[in-house]
């Protein structure tokens, strides 16, 4: 019988990436999620059966066990940027990832990877920092064989970050920005998966800080980034003190109305976060201990930015036809 995986948060932008290659390399997938009539399209990653969506929220310890029973590997996948709520930063980061450590302890799970970010480090000026921090260590100190993947932000077609600066950059000529000096080494969300599923199959356990062959200020990859959509913008600096009154005004606003209108813009942890470059330590373990030639961003974002263009999937044609001569 083929061995068993579970991954929590495996419908996920990372998540997913990370079930299809467990289930190419032959395993049964467990997908852990809080509604898996939703992470239905996981199914079709492998043979009928092999890719199963399960019910599972990792604040419940019934679940997380019931979810991990029988598993030969763990992966933990799930993240969030909700400071505070029921999936909060200590529930999900610190409390959530402990549980599930603990339990597959517990259950005698024979190995565990979890996902982490890089920046994790409990003396971090951000809250989000800390508690990837304090979740690395509940971990370790449950799990010590686990492996901790630190990635830096994760590009990929359905991320988070490029797309969601590309559509704001159809709104105007001005595309604004927190921390456009901050450094950034943008890693694709395929060489993450793959070095996860490498942690649950063979790689030596330990913390692996995971970051791209680019390493770029925040203004620098948004002017990559306007380049592939074809899209001309001023890249506009928000100082770190106007970023917090904005931050603070969005936050509030959020508080006030009990969560129903939700900060979407710009958090004051985020503004925290943006002060500190995000980048691979010197002399840190990272994707060449694991055999793993990192993919860069030039090689990527086009296959998925160009519904940004202006011309969107025709934008190529139109170029191509500048340069035919006119009869």
């Amino acid at each position: 019988m083929s061995k068993l995986v579970t991954i929590y948060g495996g419908s996920g932008f990372v998540g997913r990436y990370i079930a299809r290659r467990m289930a190419k390399d032959g395993w049964r997938v467990r997908v852990a999620v809080r509604r898996p009539n939703d992470a239905i399209f996981v199914r079709p990653y492998g043979v009928p059966g092999q890719v199963e969506p399960v019910l599972c929220n990792i604040r419940d310890d019934a679940s997380v066990r019931a979810a991990l029973r029988g598993a030969d590997a763990v992966i933990n996948c799930v993240g969030t940027f909700d400071r505070g709520g029921r999936n909060s930063f200590d529930a999900v980061h610190r409390d959530g990832a402990e549980r599930i450590a603990k339990m597959a302890t517990a259950e005698g799970v024979a190995r565990m990877v979890h996902i982490s970010a890089l920046g994790a480090d409990a003396a971090s000026p951000s809250l989000y920092g800390q508690s990837k921090a304090e979740g690395e260590a509940a971990v370790l100190a449950a799990f010590p064989g686990a492996m901790i993947l630190r990635p830096s932000i994760i590009f990929g077609s359905e991320d988070g970050f490029f797309n969601r600066f590309a559509a704001m950059s159809r709104l105007g000529p001005i595309l604004p920005v927190v921390g456009a000096a901050t450094r950034f080494q943008p890693v694709f969300v395929e060489d993450v998966a793959q070095a996860a599923v490498l942690g649950a199959e063979s790689a030596a356990p330990g913390v692996y800080e995971l970051g791209g062959p680019d390493v770029a200020s925040f203004r620098d990859l948004m002017q990559q980034m306007l380049a592939v959509i074809r899209r001309r913008r001023i890249v506009l600096n928000i100082p770190f003190f106007a970023a917090r009154i904005m931050a603070f005004g969005f936050d509030m606003l959020q508080a006030v109305t009990l969560g129903l209108v939700k900060n979407g813009m710009i958090t004051r942890d985020q503004v925290t976060s943006l002060t500190v470059d995000n980048v691979v330590s010197s002399g840190a373990k990272g994707f060449a201990d694991l055999g793993i030639t990192p993919t860069s961003m030039s090689s990527v974002l086009p296959e998925y930015l160009w519904r940004y263009r202006p011309s969107g999937q025709y934008t190529a044609i139109k170029e191509s036809a500048k340069n035919l001569k006119k009869v």
